[in-house]
């Protein structure tokens, strides 16, 4: 795998498909699509920037014709390489489609594009009193699209679900030029398979999606945010259990360790619990006396399951600001070595305290800073390793770490990935969790879509 170089000839056609205005070739506009927030980097031969879809499907037919390579690309936000030109050829880039095309009030669906950033969505429909609740922790710059591709999730997953959960239907490019519209704009349709499900989560290999139909929640009339402190992250776990065993189902339950917190008290400088061994930060939502109600009944049963502090947010502003600290431990944990290990393992929830045990032992084991923090109420977290990728030691102790820990997931009934998909990074892993005939099923799908192989090659398999 590696750049390939494009002859004039092809190079023409592609310019002529597109048009000048959105066919570049620079080395600056090459450099510029290189990269996501993997630690991958491959220029491309071309960088496309895509204004409408029969723009697109001209570019598809002329890349089929030729064997070029085309990676769609939104936000470049993706942590597993997704968007990265590993066969260089062209790098089909999307921000520009940036419109939401409309708001249907009385059926609660939008129809956008998909450059649209994530969170002007959100303040788009919330400004009209209803809700879109997939919300990942990019989603200030993050794009519909590429949400869609990866099947984002983010907090408010355990009680509203993920993002495929509100895609009704999809406009898309096949990689062969021609452009399909797949599922409806109803909350009902069983006609023929469901190629939007199929085609959500697909990382981009097998469709460009270029529009889509979302479906929309009434904006809940009142959230309360709490912070729970503990002592004991093993704490901190059997009280996630606990909450979703007595029936009570707020709609975000993230968990932070000792180190994740450190992070995070960097944009909330002294407010945050510095000493404790673990903050989970829990959200409830609906008409405001039932908020209130359940904010004081997790409150009381945190309590009781041995939370040192117990906090409601005084207001939306401190609740904005613990939310714009929770989603600024990523990029902040380099503060603990100079690469990081990125994966998002998911377990059945009342599996959490076993993760937390094992993530001790493995840290114990290797003596490498390990973080863990993320989406506990559905049982998605994030463990990070931070290292120097220098040190050979390190690293091979890293990558032992992480296959004995998605062995452990697998055996609890977990998966391997729950939002941030396969790409390049999680590849050598694939065969752990899919089996010989569920993966030829998948090939065989991919070559029905895109006989030439040339759309977004070499990701997933």
């Amino acid at each position: 795998m590696g750049e390939r170089k494009l002859g004039r000839q092809v190079r023409e056609s592609l310019r002529r498909a597109v048009g000048e205005k959105a066919f570049f070739d620079s080395e600056a506009d090459r450099f510029l699509y290189s990269y996501d927030t993997s630690s991958r980097k491959v220029l491309p031969d071309a960088v496309v920037r895509a204004e409408n879809a029969e723009q697109i499907a001209a570019l598809m037919a002329v890349a089929t014709r030729h064997g070029i390579p085309v990676t769609p690309r939104g936000g470049g936000s993706g942590t597993t390489g997704g968007s990265v030109p590993v066969d260089g050829g062209v790098v089909l880039v999307m921000s520009g489609m940036n419109r939401i095309l409309s708001v249907d009030m009385d059926n609660l669906v939008a129809r956008a594009e998909p450059g649209v950033i994530t969170g002007d969505f959100h303040r788009a429909v919330e400004a009209k009193g209803l809700f879109y609740p997939p919300d990942p922790a990019s989603s200030a710059f993050c794009t519909l699209g590429g949400n869609l591709a990866e099947c984002a999730g983010g907090p408010r997953a355990v009680k509203y679900g993920v993002t495929r959960d509100y895609v009704l239907g999809l406009e898309a490019v096949l990689p062969t030029g021609e452009l399909i519209r797949t599922g409806v704009q109803t909350a009902k349709g069983v006609v023929g398979y469901d190629l939007t499900r199929l085609i959500v989560g697909s990382e981009g290999t097998l469709a460009v999606i270029t529009s889509m139909n979302l479906k929309l929640l009434p904006l809940p009339e009142s959230v309360k945010t709490l912070t729970v402190v503990f002592d004991e992250m093993a704490r901190a776990a059997e009280t996630v259990s606990e909450i979703i065993r007595r029936g009570l189902i707020p709609r975000t339950i993230e968990y932070m360790d000792q180190a994740a917190i450190v992070c995070a008290e960097t944009r909330m400088p002294g407010e945050l619990p510095v000493d404790a061994g673990a903050m989970l930060i829990i959200e409830v939502d609906g008409r405001k006396a039932e908020a209130i109600a359940m904010a004081e009944d997790v409150a009381l049963l945190c309590q009781s399951m041995g939370a040192r502090e117990v906090k409601v947010a005084a207001s939306e502003d401190e609740a904005a600001r613990l939310w714009a600290a929770r989603k600024a431990i990523s990029p902040a944990l380099f503060r603990y070595g100079p690469h990081k290990i990125n994966e998002d393992i998911v377990v059945p929830r009342s599996k959490i305290p076993d993760v937390v045990e094992k993530i001790r032992e493995l840290k114990e084991k290797t003596r490498l800073m390990m973080v863990s923090f993320g989406h506990a109420g559905d049982g998605n977290i994030h463990f990070n390793i931070m290292l120097d990728k220098k040190d050979a030691s390190a690293l091979r102790r890293a990558h032992w770490a992480v296959e004995e820990l998605f062995r452990f997931t697998l055996a609890l009934g977990g998966t391997l990935s729950g939002e941030h998909g396969v790409g390049l990074s999680k590849q050598a892993y694939f065969d752990m969790e899919i089996g010989p005939e569920e993966k030829a099923l998948m090939l065989r799908l991919k070559k029905a879509f895109d006989p030439a192989g040339i759309l977004n090659p070499h990701k997933i398999f």
